[in-house]
């Protein structure tokens, strides 16, 4: 019985194949558009060709497995964040991560919607996966009484998505950590003065 789930495992080497090929296509596909030549994301992978073809046998496979990689990158790093630093910039260094995920999505979302066009949903629960962590980092800030308690984890999603809208570009990235900025000093809990009678 366990040899056969060990025969079901990829190799170590597989997966870190696999894993390489992704980074290497967030980056081309960011920086060059969706029409980049997948060998040359093969390249900067650092495998060949057929590697790339033997994981993701067509462009829409692997830009949906690009997509899905990225999300689950920026909700897997919550855990992490908050076991190494104080709440609230975990949950700073988290809406920089969020910005990273929302460049490589805007240089995806034309494939992302012709893939869903197709019948395909390559955004799974994707949403509710991000707003788990988004919780998650709220909830231990409100826990350290650093973030005000009537904003609600769906506001600061909203929040982030227009940012993401109007800001994801590469080109815009500073204006994007202004606003972030802007976004989370306003959550900010603020001590309010006693008025002495």
């Amino acid at each position: 019985m366990a040899d056969e789930a060990q025969r079901r495992l990829p190799r170590a080497d597989a997966r870190r194949n696999r894993e390489k090929i992704l980074a290497a296509a967030v980056h081309v596909f960011t920086t060059d558009g969706l029409d980049a030549h997948l060998e040359r994301i093969a390249k900067e992978a650092g495998v060949g060709s057929a590697t790339l073809y033997r994981n993701f046998p067509t462009r829409e496979a692997l830009i949906e497995a690009t997509y899905r990689h990225e999300v689950a990158e920026l909700c897997d790093a919550v855990p992490t964040l908050l076991a190494t630093k104080p709440p609230f910039e975990a949950l700073r260094a988290w809406t920089r991560l969020f910005l990273d995920y929302a460049t490589a999505k805007y240089g995806m979302i034309d494939a992302l919607r012709v893939i869903a066009a197709k019948g395909n949903n390559p955004y799974g629960n994707s949403r509710e996966m991000i707003q788990a962590a988004l919780n998650s980092l709220m909830d231990a800030c409100a826990t350290a009484a650093t973030i005000r308690t009537d904003i609600t984890s769906a506001d600061v999603a909203a929040a982030l998505e227009g940012i993401a809208l109007t800001s994801a570009g590469p080109e815009q990235r500073q204006q994007a950590e202004r606003l972030l900025d802007l976004t989370l000093g306003g959550l900010q809990a603020r001590l309010v003065p006693r008025i002495s009678d």
